[in-house]
């Protein structure tokens, strides 16, 4: 087949006369972008990074013509197969060129920004100013997505009290498959600016959580807050998982917190180690600045250095709290409520080092993105109400508990991470971690020498069979439960699990925002089906 009846030829030829040859990305992307956090999927045949909102809808609509997918990758933390392509003839964005701030309102609290932008940055643009967005940022905000977090439902700090992403978002701008530029909330009527979401049926919140599968996101509008004038932090060790994560749901219930999360015993233990202290100490002016005075975060400063990460004896749950709001009164009443509902579960507080450090230095590299010794690791996520946690855990348990052997013989091992979400809702995530051979993204994402320190391991295709496999079984369990997720990529059989009539209404939305199923084909599930 020659260039001129090739039909990538073809579309690389139409793309560069409309974006210019700075678009196009080559064969190392193309190999990168083939991974996620987790698996491998098949090679996009072409790379577009767009510099500009009208670039992108170009190139969707000159792909969709053409009759090619399009998928849509932020910063590539996604480990559900988010942006993965199912098909050769797949145009992936690389949203990464749309970083930019285009409007910040202190008067409205409104800042506009551009899809592509992270967590991090809008952090560094709001904090001299003062204020911060309610909900600001996920683990991997140094490169998550502003448009990423919208299409898997970000979450992390600020979460027990503001809820994740989608509860900030007040409008977004939207691509779909007809080349049409959909505006939703108020900025979309005319001489309307961002601010109220629902005059009339809520059109942002079809476009939350979507997947990237109702079209490509390329502006978002989200609420800002002053900055809370003061913050302290409470952690607590608990015997058992059982009574850990009933503190967590009284917790959360109870609205004192902005976050609020368990770690399990080998995630505590994970965050002890002499490394994680001595990178802690180097935190300390971090710590002495996000007090509100030089003398108390000296004082912060000097016990965190003393405490260090020793705190803990045994095998025991952690619960780590962080209060924060518009007086030290407040904040200190808010603490001592916490305190007092830990206490009523049977915890006992220990040093408050984690949450401290984790606020000191929200945005990390992502070293993380590997294990300390080098392991790969998969998560999956469930949100039910609080009064399913309990039955939820068991279920999950019980479902692992055949594969334990084979898990031991593979060196495949668990953790779990418990968070509280908007008073309302508990997270529950488990985590499978294994020695395995490393993808691209796990050689591309952290800092140099973190990987230095490494030795890749061989590659154990026994050990990810065997991941696969729990994993899927925890994903029917989490089916059974009804349970969300904050990323549903093409992991979770969303669509499939909805009541009929339900599902009928997403397939007819789909339809009409993307008739052929050319936007990120397999994301929500099958639509062809």
């Amino acid at each position: 087949m020659n260039k001129a009846t090739d039909p990538a030829a073809l579309l690389e030829s139409a793309l560069l006369d409309a974006l210019g040859p700075e678009c196009l990305l080559g064969e190392d992307a193309k190999t990168l972008f083939s991974t996620d956090v987790y698996g491998e999927g098949i090679a996009p045949a072409l790379v577009v990074r767009p510099q500009s909102q009208e670039q992108v809808a170009d190139a969707v609509r000159i792909a969709a013509t053409a009759g090619w997918a399009v998928t849509q990758r932020g910063g590539g933390m996604s480990y559900t197969g988010g942006y993965l392509p199912t098909q050769t003839n797949t145009m992936m964005l690389d949203l990464s060129g749309l970083n930019r701030i285009v409007s910040i309102n202190e008067d409205d609290l409104v800042i506009t920004v551009e899809a592509g932008i992270t967590w991090q940055q809008i952090w560094e643009a709001l904090t001299p100013r003062g204020l911060r967005l309610p909900f600001f940022g996920t683990f991997s905000g140094s490169r998550a997505t502003v448009g990423g977090g919208l299409s898997n439902g970000a979450l992390f700090m600020g979460t027990a009290r503001y809820g994740s992403a989608a509860d900030i978002v007040v409008g977004m701008e939207v691509i779909d498959a007809r080349g049409r530029r959909i505006q939703t909330g108020q900025a979309a009527f005319h001489n309307g600016r961002p601010g109220f979401r629902q005059y009339g049926p809520d059109l942002t919140g079809l476009f939350v959580h979507d997947a990237g599968a109702l079209g490509v996101k390329i502006l978002a509008s989200l609420r800002m807050m002053p900055m809370p004038e003061a913050a302290d932090y409470a952690s607590f060790a608990f015997a058992t998982q059982q009574e850990a994560t009933q503190a967590l749901s009284a917790i959360g219930r109870s609205g004192f917190c902005e976050e609020a999360y368990i770690f399990d015993p080998a995630t505590t233990q994970r965050s002890l180690d002499h490394a994680t202290l001595m990178k802690d100490i180097g935190r300390l002016s971090n710590v002495i600045r996000s007090q509100s005075s030089m003398l108390k975060g000296l004082q912060e400063g000097a016990k965190m250095a003393m405490a260090g990460r020793r705190f803990v004896q045994g095998e025991v749950y952690t619960l780590h709290c962080v209060c924060a709001g518009r007086s030290v009164d407040g904040v200190r009443d808010d603490r001592r409520g916490v305190v007092k509902l830990a206490l009523d579960h049977n915890g006992v507080e220990i040093s408050n080092t984690i949450p401290k450090a984790a606020r000191a230095n929200p945005f990390e590299p992502l070293n993380g993105i590997l294990g300390s010794q080098g392991e790969r690791w998969a998560a999956l996520n469930s949100k039910v109400p609080h009064s399913d946690a309990e039955r939820l855990i068991v279920a999950t348990e019980a479902a692992i508990d055949p594969y334990r052997e084979r898990m031991a013989a593979c060196g495949v091992t668990m953790s779990f991470l418990y968070i509280a979400i908007a008073q309302h809702v508990f997270s529950y995530e488990p985590v499978l971690r294994w020695f395995d051979e490393w993808l691209p993204v796990h050689r591309h994402v952290p800092e140099p020498d973190f990987l230095n320190e490494l030795e890749e391991p061989s590659p154990n295709h026994e050990g990810r069979a065997l991941v696969d496999e729990v994993r899927s079984k925890i994903v029917d369990v989490f089916a059974e439960f009804g349970a969300a997720s904050n990323q549903i990529g093409k992991t979770y059989p969303m669509l499939a699990s909805l009541n009929p009539d339900s599902r009928s209404v997403l397939r007819a939305l789909k339809k009409e925002l993307d008739p052929e199923g050319l936007i990120n084909p397999g994301a929500l599930g099958d639509f062809s089906a």
